[in-house]
């Protein structure tokens, strides 16, 4: 298993998302959660495109789901589940992360 280091987890703030570019394909975005982090990758189940309005700008207006910037769809935080929109029942793509001495890794196979 491959350990790829995201960022510090005092970096995430504890409301809005916060988006990364791993390489040149994966964007992952990152939310801290009752203690925990929740990864998902950077791109909608609809049109396989990148979610955020603005860098870091995930979140409807209420900040209590991922909306898609494209389409408005919207996905629960701790889920990933599509409650609005045009993919209703899909889900983003989970990521696997572990958080060790502050900082935060996606861990790969």
């Amino acid at each position: 298993m491959t350990e790829i280091y995201v960022c510090q987890l005092d970096a995430l703030d504890p409301v809005e998302g916060r988006g990364f570019d791993l390489d040149d394909s994966t964007a992952v975005l990152l939310f801290q959660r009752d203690g925990e982090v929740i990864a998902w990758r950077n791109s909608c189940p609809h049109r396989g495109i990148r979610l955020e309005w603005q860098p870091d700008q995930f979140l409807d207006y209420e900040k209590q789901f991922i909306q898609c910037a494209t389409h408005g769809a919207l996905f629960g935080v701790k889920d990933g589940t599509c409650i609005a929109g045009p993919c209703p029942g899909e889900q983003l793509e989970p990521l696997s992360c572990i958080i060790r001495d502050g900082a935060v890794y996606l861990s790969r196979d």
